[in-house]
């Protein structure tokens, strides 16, 4: 864990902000070790009522911390961070941003390019603590800087760290966007089961458990993950079938396809949000 003496800041008090605070806090860090900032009272009275932090309407108050998290919609860092160039360029925190589509050199070109810059990539399941992040750190980031972001995202969840900063997008594609895929998965099976005959609560409960039940097994199991889906496919049986229907559908060219769109989705919002 980091140094407990360690201070964080955040700009934004939503949910992904609320998740990591609530994280830390269940992992041992003091609450008055850790500010969060929002511009809506009632979200400051929420957020320190909840967790027993300080609370400020003012981003400025959070620079001050010796980490800061720009935790605000994509849209909003250009503006957040301009106006707090000259007092981060003076407290030369480490920034980390969660915002997707905003690239390292916009976030050193708004914040300060003398400051240690990571780009965070979490994912929704954060809220829950099984999130996963990938990680990108420019070149004025230490090994012991690198050691503190990753015990703050794996309070939530897991974290991985990328070489290249391109490969931010293979990890939205993956596990950023992901949990919609599995949710598209499970509605659709949902339904099936409700077509089938299934009563719609019961459907749901099999499909959610058996969701959950797989990636326990995938994530626990010492094998690869298709390995596990033969051990599942009697030959000749009712899941061999299933399986063999969705590869001649094209199953892995979608997926292929699906992923690539996210990518280049997120390339298209690099350039859009760092004008």
């Amino acid at each position: 864990m980091t140094t407990p003496s360690k201070t964080i800041g955040f700009i934004g008090a939503g949910n992904m902000a609320q998740s990591i605070i609530g994280g830390l806090i269940n992992q041992g860090w003091c609450p008055d070790r850790i500010i969060a900032t929002a511009p809506s009272e009632s979200t400051r009275q929420e957020v320190g009522n909840r967790f027993g932090i300080r609370t400020s309407g003012h981003n400025s108050d959070a620079c001050h911390a010796d980490i800061v998290c720009v935790c605000v919609k994509p849209a909003l860092v250009k503006p957040v961070l301009t106006h707090l160039t000259p007092i981060l360029a003076e407290t030369q925190p480490l920034l980390i941003s969660v915002a997707a589509g905003i690239s390292m050199s916009c976030l050193e070109s708004w914040g300060d390019d003398s400051l240690a810059i990571v780009r965070s990539m979490p994912n929704t399941p954060s809220l829950l603590g099984f999130g996963a992040t990938g990680l990108f750190a420019n070149n004025k980031v230490s090994d012991r800087q690198k050691a503190e972001v990753e015990s703050i995202f794996n309070a939530v969840g897991i974290s991985e760290w990328v070489d290249e900063e391109a490969l931010i997008d293979a990890v939205i594609a993956v596990s950023g966007s992901g949990p919609a895929y599995y949710f598209l998965f499970m509605e659709t099976m949902k339904a099936m089961g409700s077509q089938l005959g299934l009563a719609p609560e019961v459907a749901e409960r099999l499909t959610l458990q058996t969701a959950l039940g797989a990636a326990k097994m995938a994530s626990e199991a010492n094998l690869d993950v298709a390995e596990l889906r033969r051990r599942v496919c009697s030959p000749g049986g009712t899941t061999e079938q299933a399986v063999r229907t969705f590869q001649e559908g094209g199953l892995d060219g979608l997926v292929k396809e699906a992923m690539d769109a996210a990518v280049q989705r997120a390339k298209a919002m690099a350039v859009e949000l760092g004008k």
